[in-house]
């Protein structure tokens, strides 16, 4: 049961890279029409940049999960590095309990706040609804939320091969 988890954990984890990867790919095309459509065509579009910082929410929170996951989040560890080993992973699991608990109010009030903005629409682009535009905040504290749980229950799991890219790379190259 556990492999099964943590096979499903992989599978979201690469969803969260490649929709963060694309998120940046997408925004690095589009800022660069809107400003060759603005300065060389003359006709300023409308949509490049709400677009783009719409792109950069996904990016932001869709990104931070995966980033969640693999242990690559801010972390100031000058404190708990000096406490004892128990006391480390007392305030370890703390801390887990706290992010979940953030999860949980991404997810929750994200959620409502996705729906009671659901029947507006952006003025720059009117077939968008607002409430779509902030869903990756609900999306975004569910997929940590399911890593922080994973954390709390199985270990630390950013040392994974298809976390760690790196390690893949290296072992290649020795053979």
């Amino acid at each position: 049961m556990k492999n099964l988890l943590l096979r499903i954990n992989d599978k979201i984890y690469m969803t969260c890279i490649w929709v963060a990867g694309l998120s940046v790919l997408a925004i690095s095309l589009i800022i660069p029409w809107g400003v060759f459509a603005r300065y060389i065509l003359g006709t300023g579009s409308s949509w490049p940049e709400p677009t783009a910082i719409l792109l950069m929410m996904v990016f932001t929170f869709i990104g931070a999960a995966a980033s969640y996951r693999a242990g690559a989040h801010m972390a100031v560890a000058m404190l708990t590095d000096r406490m004892t080993p128990e006391v480390r992973r007392a305030m370890s699991i703390f801390s887990q309990l706290l992010m979940a608990t953030i999860c949980l109010f991404m997810t929750i009030w994200g959620t409502k706040l996705c729906m009671s903005t659901w029947n507006q629409f952006m003025s720059a682009m009117p077939t968008l609804r607002v409430g779509i535009t902030y869903m990756p905040i609900p999306v975004g504290g569910l997929l940590t939320l399911i890593f922080v749980l994973e954390k709390l229950l199985l270990g630390d799991q950013s040392n994974r091969r298809v976390v760690r890219f790196d390690l893949v790379e290296e072992s290649e190259g020795a053979a």
